[in-house]
């Protein structure tokens, strides 16, 4: 069995899954999760940042009966400057709500929890590749970037202001995201630091879960929207060159008269129909429409 047929499996378990259980999960999880990471970093404040290591992702810790810290690391800030710190957690909250008001909270919760199940297996699997069981990791960037995709999928011309007066669409924010993934990837493969390569695969592969069918829609939708744009402009350069060849502007597709042989009637261009199709007054509205079938 291929990839794609399994990630496709996956996401209907997941779709059914969520169905059959609607109180599955914690209502409102990134509020809990962004009030954890202002208190923990206010925390941090005043008893420095070692003080909290105990919540930290430590395998070795974990081998030794730690196992809170499969899970407490999300509750670390992502970064210890307070103004990203600030921009970043009303981000993360506001995508994060967004997210769980359309799935609901099973799905939102899933997702969420998936991403964390896959870093810890991430950085398993980064130790056992360098020989080194004693590696930490200590945030959920990487989950909070694979969510920012998932959002950017559902909402890609949604606008968000950058620098607070800026305004950038989703889908924009979405790309430079896969390139900073990309650029990440390649500088850790390149320099053997192999948990920078496994970490962001795995959220990578998280948003692969999910999104299979969406992405394959989206590709199909593409698809059609290039040959409907192919064809309009087809249709321009033939209509253009009729034009020239005839000596007139417009010509009605249904009834064939033009601006020169009747110059008192009013010609417009169809926005309904397939191609580039005008038409006189008399059957502007009163037309059955073009479509790539019926050309």
């Amino acid at each position: 069995m291929t990839g794609g047929p399994i990630l496709k499996k996956l996401n209907q378990w997941i779709d059914r899954f969520a169905y059959s259980h609607p109180r599955f999960g914690i209502p409102n999880l990134m509020l809990y999760i962004v009030i954890a990471n202002a208190v923990t970093y206010i925390l941090t404040l005043f008893a420095g940042a070692a003080a909290l290591s105990f919540l930290e992702f430590d395998l070795y810790h974990v081998l030794h009966g730690e196992v809170w810290r499969l899970v407490t690391f999300v509750l670390l800030p992502f970064t210890y400057r307070p103004i990203s710190l600030f921009i970043m957690l009303s981000f993360c909250y506001f995508v994060g709500g967004t997210l769980e008001r359309e799935w609901g909270t099973a799905k939102f919760n899933l997702y969420y929890f998936s991403g964390m199940l896959l870093t810890v297996i991430g950085a398993i699997l980064a130790s056992l590749i360098i020989g080194n069981s004693f590696i930490s990791v200590a945030g959920t960037t990487y989950v909070n970037l694979s969510m920012f995709f998932a959002f950017a999928t559902l909402y890609p011309d949604a606008q968000v202001l950058l620098f607070f007066f800026i305004p950038v669409k989703i889908k924009w924010m979405a790309i430079l995201d896969a390139c900073y993934f990309a650029y990440i990837i390649f500088f850790c493969a390149a320099s053997r630091y192999w948990i920078g390569v496994v970490l962001p695969l795995v959220a990578l592969l998280n948003f692969f879960v999910f999104f299979a069918p969406e992405i394959g829609r989206f590709a199909k939708r593409e698809q059609t929207r290039t040959k409907q744009a192919a064809h309009f402009h087809n249709a321009v350069r033939q209509t253009q060159r009729e034009q020239q060849s005839q000596g007139y502007r417009h010509k009605c597709a249904v009834c064939g008269r033009t601006d020169v042989t009747n110059p008192e009637l009013q010609f417009r261009y169809c926005s309904k129909c397939a191609g580039y199709h005008c038409f006189c007054s008399d059957h502007i509205f009163n037309h059955v429409h073009f479509t790539d079938e019926n050309p």
